[in-house]
């Protein structure tokens, strides 16, 4: 279900018709269709409105949203609740006069005395950010009071991650600033209206950005790893297990834990975080879970910068020092042709066994056919790198946007948080786990290192495996072969939001 539900409330249907044609003159009641929380109003009292125009927003405790919209025509004579009260199902927010024809006429201004230097001061202080974070702590919510600087101070630390410490700055820097800029009080950049209000839906909810990148990412592969040895599939394939097992969990919290309520959709776009891959986090949960994106993107997005902090702890517990000291034989040449033929192989399977999954595999398959086919190097370039860098901009700066506090600063944020972590961790383990398995199995050494780099954190999964493994043996030169299960990573991420949109969406 998706969590932004448009709710129509004719408010026409509350009273009599008969009685609204025969007059043209009757108070029409705003009522709330459920039990919910103001968001905001976009009317005030003396306002007209026309049949269609919305009145205001509620969010419910699940965190659907619903809208309110005028059925009739009038003028709003009355507003009894205030934004952000909490306000129950049939109770009255305010009232509307209808009226059969409205006359918008211009109002001449009159001369007004200049009012005092205090008075002026206080006016200009009360469009200041400060006052706006004093008046929403003293009169609306927390989360919209003092909860705005604690999202500016989170926004801080992803740029610090970012700049400092070259975690994935290239989205950590705009998601970072995009939440700097959708919390300044007043502001309202990511209200309707506001700059990230329009890239957000034009590019995130749409799923555009998201399949943008997926494409650059796919003309940045190189699938030869994988092709000279087709065994690291599997290991791609067992790193997506903390996608399923995540999805469980969430499921378990919503029953267990007060505050959190995940419906089936929600828990599926939270278990896509183990899959490492974050176009593929944010194009699922733009379809299955919007209200539940920033938190994801943000969860997903972190935890795939800090694989070189996350995995090598897992990877050294579930391997001997002998195991990380194997050496693997040498890869065989794979050829254009093969490398030709793969990106279409695969797009066919993909689109006779699971058409869902087909416009993040398409995408993704286009950018890898435009790379090897070697005609089309302009376009080639162009995708993977001033196309798919400036739709990062963007999508970092629509996330950044879904990282207002009251969408941030809740129970279900630190479930996701605490079920993302987890996702990885198994993922990471799972691929490790079959890489042993394989090694026992097969009569050429496989190193179970590799089976880490089955999650889709391309290409950083794959160097902190050679790193490790040169730790071990400083002639094991893993990455070509952690290259094959990264890259089977990608298309098993992609194969498990495919199956996920065709049961749930």
């Amino acid at each position: 279900m998706k969590s932004r539900i448009l709710m129509v409330v004719f408010l026409g249907l509350l009273l009599p018709w008969s009685s609204f044609a025969g007059t043209g003159d009757e108070s029409v009641a705003i009522v709330s269709p459920e039990d919910a929380k103001i968001i905001r109003f976009l009317v005030q009292p003396g306002n007209f409105v026309y049949s269609g125009d919305e009145i205001a927003t509620l969010k419910m405790e699940n965190g659907t949203v619903i809208v309110l919209r005028s059925g009739a025509a009038g003028k709003v004579t009355e507003i009894t609740a205030k934004p952000y009260q909490k306000v129950h199902k049939n109770e009255i927010l305010g009232h509307l006069k209808t009226s059969t024809v409205i006359a918008d006429r211009p109002v001449s201004g009159q001369d007004k005395a200049l009012p005092p230097v205090s008075e002026l001061l206080g006016s200009i202080f009360k469009t200041t950010g400060l006052a706006g974070i004093i008046d929403n702590q003293m009169n609306k919510d927390w989360t919209v009071g003092i909860g705005r600087v604690l999202m500016i101070m989170v926004g801080l630390v992803l740029l610090y991650l970012g700049i400092a410490r070259q975690f994935e700055p290239l989205l950590l820097v705009p998601i970072g600033y995009g939440a700097i800029l959708a919390n300044i009080p007043l502001a309202g950049i990511a209200e309707p209206g506001g700059i990230l209000y329009y890239i957000y839906h034009v590019g995130i909810t749409t799923g555009v950005f998201p399949l943008i990148i997926f494409m650059g990412v796919g003309a940045l592969t190189d699938f030869g790893p994988m092709i000279a040895n087709p065994k690291t599939i599997l290991l791609g394939g067992a790193a997506q297990f903390g996608i399923f097992t995540t999805l469980l969990g969430a499921l378990f919290l919503s029953d267990f834990i007060p505050g959190i309520n995940f419906s089936l959709s929600d828990a599926a776009a939270i278990g896509i975080i183990g899959g490492a891959d974050g176009p593929t986090a944010i194009f699922l949960s733009s379809k299955l879970s919007p209200r539940l994106l920033g938190s994801i993107a943000i969860a997903a997005y972190s935890y795939m910068a800090l694989v070189p902090l996350i995995q090598p702890p897992i990877m050294k517990w579930l391997t001997s020092e002998e195991e990380r000291k194997i050496k693997m034989v040498q890869l065989r040449h794979v050829s254009k042709l093969e490398k030709i033929i793969l990106p279409m192989l695969v797009l066919g399977i993909c689109a006779v066994l699971l058409p869902s999954a087909a416009p993040l595999i398409g995408m993704f398959m286009l950018g890898n056919l435009a790379k090897e086919c070697g005609v089309v190097n302009r376009l080639s370039d162009t995708i993977k790198s001033s196309l798919m860098y400036t739709v990062t901009v963007f999508l970092g700066l629509g996330v950044g946007s879904k990282l207002s506090a009251d969408k941030f600063l809740n129970v279900e944020t630190l479930g996701i948080l605490a079920l993302g972590i987890i996702a990885f961790g198994i993922g990471t383990a799972s691929g490790v786990l079959l890489a042993k398995l394989m090694n026992k199995m097969s009569k050429n050494p496989v190193n179970p290192l590799i089976g880490a780099a089955g999650v889709s954190a391309v290409p950083m999964a794959a160097r902190v495996v050679n790193k490790v493994g040169l730790e071990a043996n400083p002639q094991n030169h893993l990455i070509m072969h952690a290259m094959g299960a990264n890259v089977s990573g990608v298309i098993g991420s992609a194969v498990a939001a495919g199956v996920l949109l065709a049961l749930l969406y």
